[in-house]
């Protein structure tokens, strides 16, 4: 296998009496149909097939000609370090190479936030912390650093953004929304362009995914993976505005929605897939289904004919069937021997993968570049990522400007579960798929920004419980907030206050006497308007990522206060949904935040 490689990751073949879709000379389209004219059923099957890393081997990957492997949240190899990755990507591609045909693979990943399932990569704000910046430029920047690290392990594909505008924060994917309003979502589909480039193309280009196509922000109840009651009209004019963004900036490829649009689930919903998505607005690249979507369809415990038939004929081409791979080859081989699913609908799916790969470059170049790999997590990333944290903070409440901190005091106390943990503050989709508390991977927590921006004449004392706050320190910092979360299980149908761990202590520093600042950690608004009397100040901080100095560049005024509210704050849970223009008096209304200067 040596001598696929070379320094340049390109793969040398015969010039002599080579097949035209080898010459990268020849238009993309006549290429593809060439290699489509060579494939048999069976290639053509695997090429719209996409497993698990950890369910498929690289000779799992030759034997059955597939078309695509991903790792999920927290599918990592060991050591878990970029070179350990683009090593492993390397595998999976000669496996790939060393098939007929010769048909590169595409590898998915979720860096939804960064590159987070790789240690010490840059992870940026949330989407959520992104909206408040008001900023596609600064977007655009963060999507084309996510390119460069995303390549740096050799992946060409990404599973971002998601482009669904939450209607209601319950929503356990509300830090994945830019906002509650279409036009954030829409502004914000710079990311793609910043991901991509002007186009697909090869590395450090990465094809973005717009997802999930579509409502799956206004599910009922904010019931992720539920239902969104709208007539097409309202559909239209709420859900469908970013899609029609991203198609603009040239998005490889759509992801479909787990959720259903009034009662019928998206993986099946041949009207939006097909006759919208396809035919309407003209999308030529790959529609993707997400995580064992089929599944969902009719609501069974594990795909059958009828899924796969459903699926495969409302339009998806890429289907991602992360542990039963082989039953839905198998199934779907049956499917189109039968007549059930016409082979032009086979053929269809072929081109639009096979013309992304042709795109990237991977038919020449399938295999890392390794001079990305050495800027994963590097100094000029992080520079841009502590600046996105500092334009997302959105200053929510200002006692007597006591905010930005004055210079020179004396003694501050820090407290809180999120003030010193990189776990809290990253949140979600973080190495693992629901993110844990804990030094999970490498960057600057609050704590350490705080005692970085302080100086040397400012005592910065810490308790996570806030216990030792007394009248000697000037001001008590409160770092507070939810634990992490993805999806689902992230959902939170019933209260949506602080924790009480979180109340006390808030409430020990309140005893000491002393002004409180509390900066709030979390993926959406929580239900805090009993307890803000009592606080001086308070600070959506969002969910920041690994740069926590940027928090600490607004408290203190090296960085100006800007940032505005992407989603309306609920003055109780009660109110929900609440979103801008619906009537109801919010806590804080959507665009709200106070803003002061950096100082000189």
């Amino acid at each position: 296998m040596d001598a696929i490689e070379n320094t340049a990751g390109s793969v040398p073949h015969d010039e002599t009496d080579a097949p035209l879709y080898r010459d990268p000379r020849a238009p993309v389209a006549a290429r593809v149909e060439d290699l489509l004219a060579r494939m048999s059923l069976d290639d053509k099957i695997g090429q719209m097939t996409q497993a698990e890393r950890l369910e498929a081997t690289p000779e799992d990957v030759t034997a059955h000609r597939l078309g695509s492997v991903l790792s999920g949240g927290g599918s990592v190899p060991s050591p878990n370090d970029p070179v350990t990755w683009a090593d492993m990507y390397d595998d999976f591609q000669r496996a790939a190479l060393a098939t007929p045909l010769g048909i590169p693979i595409l590898y998915g990943v979720d860096a939804v936030h960064g590159h987070g399932n790789v240690v010490g990569a840059t992870l940026f704000p949330h989407n959520i912390g992104l909206g408040a910046t008001r900023d596609p430029a600064l977007v655009r920047d963060i999507g084309a650093v996510v390119a460069e690290e995303v390549s740096g392990t050799g992946i060409t594909w990404n599973f971002a953004p998601c482009l669904g505008v939450v209607r209601n924060p319950r929503w356990g994917r509300t830090y994945e929304s830019f906002g509650e309003l279409p036009e954030l979502p829409t502004a914000m589909t710079s990311f793609i362009s910043g991901l991509q480039g002007p186009r697909v193309g090869p590395r450090p280009s990465v094809m973005a995914t717009a997802k999930h196509f579509v409502g799956d922000g206004g599910t009922k109840d904010g019931d992720d993976q539920g239902d969104t009651r709208l007539a097409e009209e309202e559909l239209r004019a709420l859900h469908l505005p970013p899609f029609l963004a991203a198609l603009e900036r040239g998005v490889g490829s759509v992801m479909i929605s787990h959720s259903s649009w009034n009662g019928l689930r998206l993986h099946g919903h041949r009207y939006l897939v097909t006759e919208v998505l396809k035919e309407e607005l003209g999308f030529s690249g790959i529609v993707v289904s997400d995580w064992n979507g089929l599944d969902m369809i009719y609501e069974a415990d594990a795909f059958g004919p009828a899924e796969v038939r459903a699926a495969v004929n409302a339009g998806i081409d890429m289907v991602m069937v992360p542990e039963e791979w082989r039953r839905f080859i198998e199934t779907l081989r049956a499917e189109v021997l039968a007549g059930r699913v016409p082979a032009a609908r086979i053929d269809d799916a072929n081109r639009r993968i096979l013309t992304r790969k042709f795109e990237q470059g991977l038919f020449e170049h399938p295999l890392t570049d390794r001079a990305y790999t050495g800027r994963i997590g590097g100094a000029e990333h992080r520079a841009l990522a502590r600046r996105a944290v500092a334009a997302s903070l959105v200053v929510l409440k200002n006692e007597g400007g006591l905010l930005p901190l004055a210079p020179g005091i004396d003694e501050i106390f820090v407290a809180g579960r999120s003030a010193h943990d990189i776990g809290m503050q990253c949140g979600g989709w973080t190495v693992s798929w629901q993110g844990e508390p804990g030094p999970v991977t490498v960057g600057t927590t609050i704590l350490d920004g705080i005692r970085a921006a302080a100086g040397p004449g400012t005592t910065v004392r810490y308790h996570p419980d806030g216990h030792g706050a007394g009248p000697s320190c000037k001001v008590a910092v409160a770092v507070v907030g939810e634990e992490p979360y993805a999806e689902d299980e992230g959902d939170r149908p019933a209260g949506m206050g602080l924790d009480p761990v979180d109340l006390d202590t808030i409430a020990r520093l309140r005893a000491a006497g002393v002004p409180v600042v509390v900066l709030l950690v979390s993926g959406r608004p929580l239900d805090i308007a009993a307890e803000l009397p009592g606080w001086d100040a308070l600070v959506a901080c969002w969910l920041p990522g690994t740069e926590g100095r940027g928090v600490a560049d607004v408290l203190f005024g090296a960085a100006a206060a800007t940032g505005r509210l992407p989603v309306t704050w609920m003055r109780s849970a009660d109110q929900l949904p609440i979103t801008h223009g619906d009537g109801q008096d919010p806590l804080f209304p959507y665009g709200f935040g106070l803003t002061y200067p950096a100082r000189p």
